[in-house]
């Protein structure tokens, strides 16, 4: 009987144990928060520079100025479709694939990877704050690169993770990384925060409640 009741003591503990373990947080990169890459056809690569400059300043002036445009400009139009279809181009056909192209371009840069949501990780980053309580960041961005945001463009959406930490976050500096744990989920939203020029709002597809940050050794 004693026999039993230590094997079922045993298993009693490693089943206990079990969901701290599966908790444990998967160190992850910036690359790791990419979704697999979608083979798409840019035809774009393929035309010379003069030729994309006409396209786009005939798409200037037959779409964004259709209403406006002078007779001068028209006349220019005219001329710059001419000279792309003498050299075996068709700007109808190349303006629908500008829209085809913008938005896998976006879809790039905006998608979470599904394999990370729900999974709590580690991610190493700087800290950008949102809202400061008793000198404490209780939410900010993460960001992959010292200043991204202020004194560069700002990173892609699925290149930034927006951060929730209730215990709140003392702030020494904007240029020391530090590791955030939790669990990663997925949701778009759009940030305004403060520039070196101005007020921009930022765009982040990740979000976290995080269970833990702490300064990156």
């Amino acid at each position: 009987m004693k026999t039993i009741v230590l094997i079922f003591n045993a298993a009693l503990a490693l089943a206990m144990a079990c969901p701290v373990l599966a908790a444990d947080p998967r160190n992850i990169g910036w690359a790791d928060l990419l979704p697999e890459e979608r083979s798409y056809h840019d035809p774009f690569t393929e035309l010379e520079y003069k030729q994309i400059s006409d396209l786009a300043k005939l798409h200037r002036i037959e779409v964004l100025q259709a209403d406006t445009a002078d007779r001068e400009k028209r006349a220019e139009a005219v001329e710059i479709r001419e000279r792309l279809v003498s050299q075996g181009l068709d700007p109808d056909w190349l303006f629908e694939q500008r829209v085809i192209v913008m938005n896998q371009r976006r879809l790039a840069a905006t998608e979470p990877n599904p394999d990370l949501l729900g999974k709590t990780v580690s991610l190493p980053g700087y800290l950008l704050p949102l809202e400061i309580v008793d000198q404490k960041a209780v939410e900010f961005l993460l960001v992959p690169t010292v200043g991204a945001c202020i004194h560069t463009p700002p990173p892609a959406a699925n290149q930034m993770v927006f951060v929730r930490y209730a215990q709140g976050f003392e702030v020494d500096g904007l240029y020391k990384p530090v590791w955030i744990s939790g669990e990663m989920r997925a949701q778009s939203r759009t940030q305004s925060l403060t520039l070196v020029d101005g007020q921009a709002d930022i765009e982040t597809s990740y979000v976290m409640d995080a269970q833990a940050v702490e300064i990156y050794d």
